[in-house]
């Protein structure tokens, strides 16, 4: 017999947001001496404390304006986001997976909006 888990709900956060979720979770943890942080917890924490440039207000204001470029869907606004390229090259990167390319000026607009924000 196989147990399926049925997906209830999905949102996308960038790390900046993670962050704050989880330092809740640190915080509530440090106060109950007796429970100890699971390894995968702890690496998460370690993992946001170290990627996560932007605060998590800025980072949705981010995904919020990126949301309103054209070429930009959901997923690819969040990563975007997370990653903050600094140039063509490192957008085309984000970019490589999908089924068309931007043009020059279609991902000047993308940096241009993430300059805004670095």
């Amino acid at each position: 017999m196989t147990i399926f888990k049925e997906k209830l709900d999905e949102e996308y956060l960038t790390t900046s947001e993670a962050k704050e979720l989880l330092a809740d979770i640190e915080d509530e943890r440090a106060l109950d001496e007796d429970r100890e942080m699971r390894y995968e917890l702890a690496r998460a924490i370690e993992h946001v404390n170290r990627f996560a440039l932007l605060d998590a207000e800025e980072s949705r204001e981010l995904v919020e304006e990126l949301l309103e470029v054209e070429k930009v869907d959901e997923p690819t606004a969040y990563k975007i986001a997370d990653l903050l390229p600094k140039d063509r090259d490192e957008l085309r990167a984000i970019y490589a997976q999908e089924r068309y390319t931007l043009s020059g000026d279609e991902l000047d607009d993308i940096l241009n909006v993430v300059a805004k924000y670095d």
